[in-house]
């Protein structure tokens, strides 16, 4: 008697996001040219990692977002989330996604809502209230689960599109300008909600005009102008100044600061000390200006 033979686990994928060689060319219907909205960009996401992509409008962000989520064909090249063709129906079933401007029927509550996306994604009964629930309680909207969406502020709609993008307890998470239109306060909730969702292993991919954000809450930034990736790396790497070194002292007077070098062994006994050394950062807001500056001076020469 042969001993029945077991199916082998899956492999676990490197990468949440795997884009490779992508393309996406649209084709005009009056004149017949075409354009490459997209043009062979490559990255990589790693499981639970903060990825943000920047660029200018008409840069290729939201194609390059529309491509991973299926939402249009690739030209060519490769689309995968946790190593699956992006196109297939297992592979959205692991993608939340919150477009820039997110539509809800205005007359329905946010639990009604909620509740008709849980719905939508196949979850019923006491599973789909119990989602509702923590969902409502993680965006901060339990107070106003009643209220309808209509008299809902810009900030606190957004909070609803994160909640109906978590509704299917995603493993990666797209966001799409999550804080466009967001009061300061607003925006720092949702950049809080980010963190937290990073905590539990959430995968996140956004994009967002807002630079400082991203700089805060991003582990990998990619840079994309006219549709091609010119800039990628973490944020030390992208943000660091070269030939440059700068030493942050604590409690250090006038003379530690004529002679640093040597004083600063002369000065231990009086509570001076070195904080933390290393090259100096610009901001991400300066590298991307500085990035679409030396493109454009490029092109044309």
């Amino acid at each position: 008697m042969t001993e029945r033979s077991k199916t082998p686990p899956k492999p676990i994928p490197q990468f949440a996001v795997e884009i490779r060689d992508l393309v996406k060319t649209y084709r005009s219907s009056f004149k017949r040219e075409t354009f490459r909205a997209v043009d062979n960009v490559s990255l990589n996401i790693a499981p639970g990692e903060v990825y943000g992509l920047i660029g200018p409008n008409g840069s290729g962000k939201s194609t390059t977002m529309k491509a991973l989520l299926g939402l249009v064909a690739p030209t060519s090249g490769i689309c995968k989330v946790f190593g699956c063709d992006s196109r297939k129906v297992d592979a959205r079933s692991e993608i939340g996604f919150l477009p820039e401007n997110p539509y809800f029927y205005k007359h329905q509550t946010a639990a009604e809502t909620l509740k008709f996306y849980g719905k939508l994604c196949g979850i019923r009964g006491k599973e789909l209230k119990n989602r509702v629930d923590e969902l409502l309680e993680l965006v901060s909207l339990n107070h106003a689960r009643n209220r309808r969406l209509g008299g809902y502020s810009k900030g606190m709609l957004q909070r609803v599109g994160l909640a109906q993008a978590l509704i299917q307890n995603p493993r990666l998470l797209v966001l799409d300008e999550p804080t466009a239109g967001v009061d300061p306060i607003g925006s720092r909730e949702i950049r809080d909600l980010i963190f937290q969702l990073k905590k539990e292993g959430v995968t996140i991919f956004l994009c967002s005009h807002l630079l400082e954000q991203v700089q805060e809450v991003c582990d990998r930034v990619g840079i994309i102008f006219e549709g091609q990736m010119v800039n990628e790396g973490t944020l030390e790497k992208l943000t660091s100044i070269e030939n440059q070194h700068e030493l942050i002292i604590e409690n250090a007077d006038d003379g530690l600061l004529e002679s640093i070098d040597e004083l600063i062994i002369q000065h231990q006994t009086s509570g001076a000390k070195l904080i933390s050394s290393g090259t100096p950062r610009s901001s991400l807001e300066k590298l991307f200006i500085d990035t679409a500056n030396n493109r454009t001076r490029t092109e044309q020469k």
